[in-house]
């Protein structure tokens, strides 16, 4: 019997395969990986649980729309816990901001840094807010597959001057440097250069603060446990250690699936959930398009890349927040070397993650779990080799945990291991180890990043990071929205 077929268990497969099965459409989820989440991969060593990928949850509505589909609640699949204060941002200098949803509190830090910038920041969060009405509420989960579509979009977004960057245009309403660095990071959180990625991204700050930072008890990985089982409940079979080779080909139809063990499986729809050049340069590089496309995606510019350190201590710094930002001494420089230049930069900029501060059943008694990312060049931009940089940078980034923010660190040091640009290429098949897929630049959202559905091949599908709206969890979960829309009109 002829299913459907979702390539890739990550937050995008799943959500596209739940909203399948729901839909009365026999669906098989095909991971390559020992466990599912793709991105979200789970570690666990010596009775530390690490999650490999996504930690900050926003938009939960997306996430109980899923459950809501199958006539189920999402608190009886997995507890989603409050995080406050959304992020702790830290300088050098000394100086540290505390982001939530408390307006008031919000307020009072940022009048420290400049009191001019208290009204600044409320007209910038009008602004944020209606970029996140236009771009995430009424488009984030509407697939573009005209240009007839993006000029239906062209005169708000014009409005809303999506040509200007997020720090361009958060640097219209804050004058204090800190605070500018503060509202216009957000975007490297999904892989863009805050000096080059579309306004449009502004959205995130309102998203936060429209539906707050969530955490799921038990880590992210739990709430990957939670929509496999949802998935199940539903009827649907999802196949581990299951690596597509191939998918065979009739005429301009998929007509299979073939994995690397001989496995095959007849499909009557295809989507994949796999990297956009992956799928085309690997899957179907036996065929025109697939060989056209994937030299077309080539051709587009990646996303960075992350160094992650993943480290257990056996003493747990509550002094940290759940969510740490270390900006390093330099900004926009530091970003430039991260995004455009062939080398690796002496300083960075952290992102600390702390689990443990809100759910302690992430480590052993006493104990807790961390992880700690840097971005850093994919390997199409500084091709390093990250066998002799990783350790290095390992140790440079334990020093500066040691000395600014963790004292004792390396005492406490359980355990640790590193992902790099390598495992990003290597692990998750991930184009130039790029992280967050097709970089999220203006000429390259909507309608100009790959589409949810291809257009030669007609039973073939994308969600996920690589496809509209983009990466980030509310982006794959709404890729998933758009894609479902497709596959349900064409399937019926």
């Amino acid at each position: 019997m002829k299913r459907t077929i979702v390539i890739g268990a990550g937050f995008g497969g799943l959500a596209l395969a739940i909203r399948l099965q729901a839909a009365g459409i026999a669906t098989t989820l095909l991971e390559q990986r020992d466990k599912p989440g793709g991105r979200a991969y789970v570690y666990q060593d010596q009775g530390f649980t690490f999650d490999a990928g996504p930690t900050v949850i926003t938009d939960p509505s997306a996430i109980e729309e899923l459950f809501a589909l199958a006539g189920k609640r999402m608190s009886d699949y997995v507890e989603l816990i409050s995080v406050t204060p959304f992020y702790r941002l830290c300088w050098e200098s000394g100086e540290v901001l505390d982001y939530d949803n408390d307006q008031q509190r919000l307020e009072s830090q940022i009048a420290r840094f400049n009191p001019r910038d208290v009204e600044g920041y409320r007209r910038f969060l009008d602004y944020s807010r209606a970029v996140f009405r236009e771009g995430y509420l009424k488009l984030g989960t509407v697939p573009f597959l005209s240009f007839r579509d993006m000029l239906r979009a062209g005169p708000q977004l014009a409005r809303l001057q999506a040509w200007r960057s997020v720090y361009s245009m958060v640097s219209s309403f804050i004058e204090d440097e800190h605070l500018r660095q503060a509202f216009s990071f957000h975007s490297l959180l999904v892989g863009g250069n805050p000096f080059a990625t579309s306004s449009i991204y502004t959205l995130i700050h309102a998203l936060e603060r429209e539906w707050g930072v969530w955490f799921p008890r038990g880590g992210t990985g739990a709430l990957v446990q939670a929509l496999v089982r949802l998935f199940r409940d539903l009827g649907g079979e999802l196949e581990l250690n299951a690596q597509v080779s191939r998918l065979e080909m009739a005429e301009d139809r998929v007509s299979a699936v073939e994995l690397a063990d001989g496995r095959r499986f007849d499909a009557s729809a295809v989507a994949s959930n796999a990297d956009v050049v992956h799928t085309y340069e690997k899957l179907l590089g036996h065929h025109p398009q697939g060989m056209a496309r994937a030299a077309k995606l080539k051709r587009k510019r990646m996303s960075n890349s992350l160094f992650v350190l993943y480290f257990g201590l056996n003493h747990h710094h509550t002094q940290l927040a759940h969510h740490t930002v270390c900006f390093g001494p330099r900004y926009r420089e530091l970003i430039d070397e991260i995004f455009n230049r062939d080398t690796l930069a002496e300083d960075f900029s952290l992102y600390l993650h702390s689990p443990c501060i809100t759910d302690p059943s992430l480590a052993p008694p006493g104990c807790a779990s961390y992880y700690v990312l840097a971005p850093v060049p994919h390997l199409g931009t500084a091709n390093l080799n990250w066998a002799q940089e990783g350790p290095r940078l390992r140790e440079r980034i334990f020093d500066y945990l040691e000395q600014h923010y963790m004292p004792g660190l390396r005492q406490q040091l359980v355990t640790h291991r590193m992902f790099t640009p390598f495992d990003f290429r290597d692990q998750l098949g991930a184009y130039q180890g790029s992280a967050f897929s097709v970089e999220p630049i203006l000429t390259q959202s909507a309608w100009f990043r790959p589409h949810n559905r291809d257009d030669r091949i007609a039973n073939l599908y994308l969600v996920g990071a690589g496809t509209h709206p983009g990466a980030g969890v509310p982006g794959v979960i709404g890729s998933a929205k758009a894609t479902a829309s497709l596959m349900l009109k064409d399937l019926a």
